[in-house]
């Protein structure tokens, strides 16, 4: 993020013998299943899944690698092109699935991880199985990965990777998602290595998570662990060099493909066959149904003791209501889902037989898997979709549900409990804890009207159309690498963190001036701000309970002359070192150590300056910067910048120094725009923060940023905000639209339409 690039190995170093992939994918399964062909020979078949949907197309783009176990117990598989994509199969033995698979990580993380649902188990043996193959996979994602690679690690299998890859390869840009929840510290603190685990997560650059709660619980367990410094989604993780990475632990919701559900919705044999499944279970006037794999944190018992309690009790009939509960087989090989299997199957005949009448089956029980458009045709069959989920990270059923109801007809139950409850929010949300309040759900759906139910499903499908899976990677990414195209205008998810955020008490609008309110030019003295920005900077200033403050790199007898800022503003010139309070400047006294610095720095700046037409010296109260930004050619200006960094660097080891766009600035006193915003935050007596800005600089601000603060990154480039923007031109609209909402949620009029 903002801490320096280590040192990257020569290509010739034993670590790229077999370097290639710019970018790759590491998982506990690859995105293919392997079948033995009809004379023996190999053959795989795609395995299609959200995942695999959303990363496809990156993959190829960008010459991608998907590393992963083949599915097949003691069997080594070479390297193989599948549909535009290079497979490497990582082996696993018996003993390792049995240990490191079906032992540690679900017998022992799976039941931790969801909040001790069932009892988890630990033995040493299957720690250091998990150990050994985590190390495998790091070993096998290292060898593949070309110079300053992207390499994505996922789930919870492979929580050790991010630690071990970044030891043998620090050049590379390392991300791990996690798809399951993350439980408090209270639980997470049963795991004995629960240290070695926190310390392998924190090898990646960005940590994604389903829920902001899970991120939180993820830090929270960083700071009691480990005591690192957290600021907001933000933690500083040293090094071995004793240096400070910054990585970002932020939710990152998955989702679906949606589009590619409604079509297959639309299609007409799938709606055929969804009449099809209604005609076989009787047409009865509402079809319930769920869709699991078998396991206990799904909450199938759950749904069907309240389901066989409405029939007991008479609030709903066979002939009303019918529930279609398909649980697809899960780790049949553990002891914990064979029991659940069986308690489940008792159930459902002990319903059935209390029940059923010749004409109408209470529950139709599926103990198996069934193919997308079988699967869609269910959701179209259903009236009410009941995801009743104890614990879920996620739960894409739900999405899925709602991406298939092009009809916008059906009711989506939910739980509370399972990440998707956090963006669906019309569906009706219940706790399947209560059973009381489950079966009030239940027959609540059955009977809602025809136009309550069109009401919700709209804002349903809406909200998975707008987040789908594409865009989930696509963010995720962008946060990772900083690449990516930014569409203009102002995301819908900026647009809900406006709105919050505005309602504040006393709220504190930091804003980066160039690049930021003002666009880049070349010689700095013609900056100036848009219009449009400045407007809405006036407007802000005037609004009751909100400061407004210009955070700069310039000087500030520079910032003043260009920056028009309206009367009351806050001011930060030279990276912190300056401040304009309102009592008036803060003023900069330097030792005569740090003068006799300043003059040795001045000699040699100029001297390189001179070398080279375009290149120039800004002067700063405690430095010097460099500016390249006019030098014809791209290569030269680096050069400039470099030689600069070498030279002060033996002359004046000790100075602070600063990348940005097109300059490096040279400081004898030390400070940022973190510590510059954390100074202005107090003065205001913020309850939170909005800050907005373009340049590496400013990262040291976004870092500073808190839980409920906003910041906002304009334009490209990896960056520790949560959000982006990607021009001048949109800062100024998102001002707009902050004023707008601060001045109705503070009881004044507002001009947005």
């Amino acid at each position: 993020m903002n801490a320096p690039e280590p040192a990257r190995p020569e290509p010739t170093d034993e670590l790229y013998v077999d370097a290639a992939y710019d970018m790759i994918v590491v998982s506990n399964r690859l995105p293919v299943d392997y079948q033995a062909g009809p004379d023996g020979e190999t053959q795989w078949r795609s395995s299609p899944g959200g995942l695999v949907t959303a990363l496809e197309p990156v993959m190829r783009a960008a010459d991608g690698a998907w590393i992963g176990w083949a599915g097949v117990a003691d069997r080594e598989f070479d390297p193989f092109e599948h549909d535009g994509i290079s497979i490497i199969p990582v082996p696993l033995s018996e003993s390792e699935l049995e240990e490191y698979y079906e032992g540690f990580s679900n017998d022992t993380l799976w039941p931790l991880y969801h909040d001790v649902i069932a009892p988890p188990t630990f033995h040493r043996e299957w720690w250091d199985a998990y150990v050994r193959v985590n190390r495998r996979f790091a070993e096998a994602a290292a060898r593949a990965a070309s110079p300053g690679a992207v390499v994505w690690v996922q789930d919870y299998q492979l929580q050790l990777v991010p630690r071990m890859l970044r030891e043998r390869r620090p050049d590379l840009v390392i991300g791990f998602f996690n798809h399951i929840p993350f439980p408090a510290y209270g639980i997470y603190s049963q795991l004995p290595w629960r240290r070695q685990v926190i310390d392998g997560l924190l090898g990646a650059d960005v940590i994604g998570f389903q829920r902001a709660a899970d991120a939180g619980n993820f830090t929270r367990a960083v700071r009691r662990l480990f005591g690192y410094a957290t600021r907001g989604s933000v933690m500083d993780v040293p090094d071995a060099t004793g240096e400070v990475r910054h990585v970002v632990a932020r939710h990152f919701p998955i989702s679906i493909d949606a589009a590619g559900f409604e079509e297959i919705a639309r299609r007409p044999e799938v709606q055929a066959r969804a009449r099809e499944i209604r005609e076989s279970l009787g047409n009865p006037e509402t079809v319930m149904l769920g869709v699991d794999r078998l396991d206990y944190t799904k909450g199938i018992r759950h749904r069907l003791k309240a389901f066989g309690e409405l029939l007991r009790d008479g609030r709903l009939s066979v002939e009303q209501a019918t529930l279609v509960q398909v649980a697809s087989p899960s780790r049949e090989r553990v002891e914990t889902y064979r029991q659940l299997r069986d308690e489940i199957e008792l159930m459902v005949g002990r319903l059935n037989g209390d029940h059923s009448t010749l004409g109408h089956q209470a529950i139709a029980y599926l103990h198996h898997g069934y193919p997308r458009e079988e699967m869609v045709a269910l959701y179209l069959a259903a009236d009410v979709m009941l995801v009743t989920a104890l614990r879920d990270g996620m739960n894409l059923v739900a999405k899925e549900y709602a991406a298939c109801r092009f009809d916008e007809d059906g009711v989506l139950l939910l739980s509370e409990f399972t990440g998707a409850s956090d963006e669906l929010r019309q569906a009706v949300l219940v706790n399947p804890h209560d059973i009381e309040g489950l079966k009030d759900a239940m027959v609540e759906a059955a009977s809602m009207p025809k136009r309550e139910r069109t009401r919700r499903m709209r804002a349903l499908r809406k909200r998975v159309r707008e987040n789908d899976v594409a865009n989930w990677s696509a963010t995720f990414l962008k946060t990772l690498t900083g690449a990516g195209i930014i569409a203009p205008g102002i995301p819908e998810q900026l647009d809900s963190a406006v709105r919050r955020i505005a309602g504040t008490e006393r709220l504190l609008v930091a804003l980066d001036f160039d690049g930021t309110l003002a666009p880049l030019v070349d010689r700095p003295e013609d900056a100036r701000g848009t219009q449009r920005a400045l407007a809405a900077v006036e407007r802000l200033a005037a609004t009751d309970d909100t400061r407004v403050a210009i955070v700069s790199g310039r000087a500030l007898g520079s910032l003043r002359e260009v920056a028009q800022a309206p009367h009351g503003a806050l001011l930060s010139g030279s990276h912190g070192v300056e401040l304009q309070l309102d009592g008036g400047d803060v003023m900069i006294e330097l030792r005569d150590s740090e003068l006799g610095e300043l003059r040795r720095l001045e000699v040699v700046l100029d001297e390189i300056a001179a070398s080279e037409d375009g290149a120039w010296v800004e002067r700063k109260p405690a430095g010097f910067a460099l500016h390249t930004r006019k030098v014809a050619q791209a290569a030269r200006a680096s050069e400039l910048q470099m030689t600069a960094r070498d030279r002060v660097g033996a002359d004046l080891p000790e100075l602070t120094v600063r990348g940005g766009k097109g300059v490096v600035e040279f400081s004898v006193r030390p400070s940022d725009k973190g510590e510059a915003l954390t100074r202005l935050r107090q003065h205001a007596g913020a309850s939170a923060v909005v800050y907005v800005g373009d340049d590496v600089t400013d990262e040291d601000a976004f870092a500073a940023l808190e839980g409920d603060d906003l910041g906002v990154k304009v334009g490209q480039g990896k960056s520790l905000a949560a959000f982006r923007v990607r021009s001048p031109e949109d800062v100024a609209l998102l001002l707009e639209r902050l004023a707008d909402e601060r001045d109705t949620q503070r009881g004044g009029p507002s001009r947005w339409p």
